[in-house]
């Protein structure tokens, strides 16, 4: 490549009328005129353009000149006036120089070429103007192999992320949004140079470089590697997930499974982790190494997690061989690392070296390099024994499996700070296993695992149990999603306390769920409860179980929340009714008396209806919440009432605030509270149509629920939607009886519910080779998400959803 230095430079003499009177040979090389076709012209004939304010008179820069090349082209220049003063300094013409765009002076040229940073320019559509010898290092090209062509082009592996689950962004995006908006950026990008086998952090900042009139002309962008800062960095990272991630709860395999999610994928791609049997168990582990030469000693998987598709597997046991590695680290209570090949030596980038001359040291004995571990898919290993408090809990191994990178010193430190964190979260739930086996089984059959996601309220819950020295009682809750946008929202409570009143309960829970799925009405779901109840009651006194008098039965409270119509339907089997508070804070009266508990049996349940405002604040709770032996039951349903801050913007802190209000310090009954706070679904998000009892209007009905698929800009929908709308409209018309409706409604999913005055609900069945039909609900069912159908006092309603991307 020629030196920047012989880039030509124009020297141009202009007298005061403007003519030019001296002509360079930089000239010549820069515009292709000679002397003879400038001197005694203006000036201003060079230009492709007219001449700015004042041109060329002043000092200093001019600005970017589009100038005439001999052969017609134009050529991006740079201007700068010099005054030449003759005797007693008066200005008798200027010199004027022009330089190419983007040409630098020699001193910057060499500057920047020998800068440790790698840097580079690129005009607006990314083609290589220029980069220095640190950047030609980091990409493995020259300058000359990359001038003129595309980042793209060059270098398509910086089109993708390294590790797309870190949420990176491809640094080819950075720089088209930079050339895009003409807005600097910075970041700091992590990929793999050509040549290496370590992934670099790069630290960049990319800017718009931009001509006098502030036009951006080119992009630049420098970097350096702060491969150790980073990667030092996300060791830290992970070690803090860890501190707040493993450890949780006390139970050994939960804790084994914190320890095999934590460290996949930033730091490895699979972990198994391996436990005697008696930590499993809550016992001792052996007291010394636990078997003799020879012998195979079988441990307990107890959590495998990889970066792969890897479905969740039940601990099973696996044996390692005395000689294994697994072994020997167990006998003799050291790490080890295996690398399938040795570590390369990388290369120079930016300031120094990158992981591979890694300063920290191994310790005695490592690396070992193994090559049969490849046939395993591995490209390293650690293995790690976990040992607390002096006892040997098992082993756990940190695997590399897809990416290249060798492990280093450092990756040995964290393995090892991971595994002791670990290993004594470990020790401590065997050790406490046993005293808290009945609380975890409470909170598993009790309470919900997780609350659903749906717009019709937002919902936040408490569960207390009754202090020391009181059983677990049978309270619970539920929030349940229904067809429509509408939400079942449910409080119970089974009388008496133990393992017989939490089998009981977790029963009633599993019912209400699967009635709640056949869409019955409140009244009439309270009654199918009842007989489960009673049944439940006489399978106890059949099998001989122990029921003292007055521990059967339990209560329950039914409530179904509509958001497009805004009604709340409510039914009570015994328990207390729900507080209802308007957006203005006061009660809403709730015009409906508690049916008789569950278990009585013969006697009915009423349902109640109200319109609530949106808005409104709803309590459901237990009796353990407002119950007391010195207070009655109104005044503490009254401070209940008063405890409730409709304008609360958190209903997790108002939970905390009710009961930190309500119950005392020493608790001798469970409670359960359930705050709910309503939305009304826009009016925009719902449309209706009533459709006359003739196939000749399903095409209109098709057409009907596309235009308002398409006006809701959910295009993508509109072709499943015209085919369910076709068949459940056709179903209606054919088999059910007017008046017919069909309703489309834009929730979290996309819902077609078309309904009829008939009661007979349809059946899916898959039709014969040589059937005619049979197929609609098939093709319905196997196009959506979800499909049912819900009987009401007037007929019935047949729904399908189709799910929607998040927004």
């Amino acid at each position: 490549m020629a030196d920047k230095q012989d880039a030509p430079t124009a020297a141009v003499v202009v007298g005061q009328d403007g003519m030019v009177s001296g002509w360079s040979e930089g000239g010549r090389l820069l515009l292709g005129w000679t002397a003879e076709d400038t001197v005694g012209h203006p000036m201003t004939d060079l230009l492709a353009g007219p001449p700015p304010p004042g041109f060329p008179e002043g000092s200093g820069p001019t600005g970017y000149l589009p100038l005439r090349h001999r052969d017609g082209s134009t050529v991006d220049a740079v201007l700068t006036a010099h005054p030449l003063s003759g005797p007693g300094g008066r200005t008798v013409g200027h010199v004027v120089t022009l330089q190419r765009w983007g040409r630098r002076p020699v001193i910057a040229d060499r500057a920047f070429e020998q800068s440790p940073f790698a840097l580079g320019v690129y005009d607006p559509e990314l083609r290589f103007l220029w980069i220095n010898a640190s950047s030609g290092r980091v990409i493995a090209h020259s300058e000359e192999q990359v001038l003129g062509r595309k980042y793209r082009e060059v270098l398509p592996e910086f089109d993708r992320t390294l590790f797309p689950e870190r949420d990176d962004k491809p640094y080819t995006d950075a720089l088209a949004q930079v050339a895009r908006t003409g807005e600097p950026t910075r970041l700091i990008t992590v990929f793999r140079p050509r040549g290496s086998d370590y992934a670099n952090a790069w630290a960049t900042s990319i800017w718009p470089v931009r001509d006098a009139e502030g036009r951006v002309r080119a992009i630049a962008n420098w970097g350096f590697d702060m491969s150790a800062e980073y990667w030092a960095r996300q060791r830290l990272l992970i070690l803090n997930e860890a501190s707040g991630g493993i450890g949780r709860t006390l139970d050994v395999i939960g804790t084994a499974r914190e320890l095999a999610t934590t460290p996949v994928p930033g730091f490895v791609d699979l972990v198994s982790v391996d436990l005697f049997d008696e930590v499993l168990r809550g016992e001792e582990p052996p007291s010394g190494f636990p078997f003799a030469p020879g012998e195979t000693i079988t441990l307990t998987r107890a959590a495998r997690h990889s970066t792969k598709a890897d479905p969740g597997r039940a601990p099973a046991p696996v044996t390692h061989a005395p000689g294994s590695v697994a072994a020997r680290c167990m006998a003799a209570g050291r790490s080890t690392v295996e690398l399938s090949a040795g570590p390369g030596q990388g290369g120079e980038w930016a300031f120094g070296p990158g992981l591979a001359a890694d300063p920290a040291h191994w310790p005695p004995g490592n690396p070992v390099i193994d090559e049969s571990i490849a046939a395993d898919g591995l490209t390293g290993r650690i293995t790690v024994p976990l040992r607390a408090r002096g006892a040997l809990l098992g082993v756990v191994a940190f695997s590399r499996v897809d990416r290249p990178e060798a492990f280093t010193a450092d990756d040995l430190i964290l393995a090892e700070e991971l595994s002791a964190k670990a290993a004594v979260a470990i020790d401590n739930a065997r050790r406490y296993s046993r005293e808290r086996t009945t609380a975890l089984t409470l909170q598993r059959t009790l309470l919900p695992q997780g609350l659903p996601v749906q717009e019709a309220v937002e919902v936040a819950s408490r569960y207390l149990p009754g202090g020391t020295g009181t059983e677990v009682g049978g309270d619970w809750f539920d929030v349940i999603p229904l067809s429509g946008a509408r939400v079942a929202l449910v409080v119970g409570d089974v009388v008496g306390h133990g393992l017989h009143a939490s089998a009981s309960m977790g029963r009633l829970r599993t019912a209400v769920r699967t009635l709640a799925d056949v869409d019955l009405p409140p009244d009439e779901l309270l009654t199918h409860l009842d007989d489960l109840v009673l049944h439940l009651a006489s399978d106890l006194q059949a099998a001989g179980d122990f029921q003292p008098a007055g521990e059967s039965g339990a209560t329950c409270l039914y409530t179904v929340y509509d958001p497009v119509s805004r009604r709340f339907t409510l039914a009570s089997a015994g328990h207390p009714l729900p507080l209802i508070i308007s957006p203005d804070g006061t009660g809403t009266p709730v015009p409906a008396h508690p049916g008789p508990p569950l278990g009585i049996g013969g006697l009915p349940f009423e349902s109640t209806e109200l319109e609530l405002l949106e808005g409104s604040l709803l309590a459901l709770y237990t009796d353990g919440l407002v119950g007391s032996r010195e207070r009655d039951v109104d005044e503490r349903v009254a401070e209940l009432q008063q405890a409730l801050n409709p304008s609360a913007t958190s209903l997790d802190a108002l939970c905390d605030t009710v009961m930190g209000a309500l119950l005392p310090e020493r608790r001798t009954d469970d409670a359960a509270l359930l705050l709910v706070r309503t939305h009304a679904l826009d009016p925009h998000h719902v449309a209706d149509w009533d459709i006359e009892p003739d196939t000749a209007q399903v095409p209109r009905a098709r057409k009907l629920a596309v235009d308002q698929v398409d006006a809701w800009g959910l295009e993508e929908a509109a072709f499943v939607t015209e085919l369910v709308v076709s068949e459940l409209v056709t179903n209606a018309i054919r088999y059910g009886e007017p008046p017919i409706r069909l309703r489309l409604i834009r929730d979290t999913s996309l819902i077609c519910e078309v309904s009829d005055a008939s009661n007979t609900a349809p059946h899916l069945r898959r039709a014969r080779a040589f059937d005619e039909g049979g197929r609609g609900l098939l093709l319905v069912a196997q196009l959506t998400q979800g499909w049912g159908t819900r009987h009401t006092t007037n007929g019935k309603t047949i729904w399908c959803a189709q799910s929607l991307p998040h927004t």
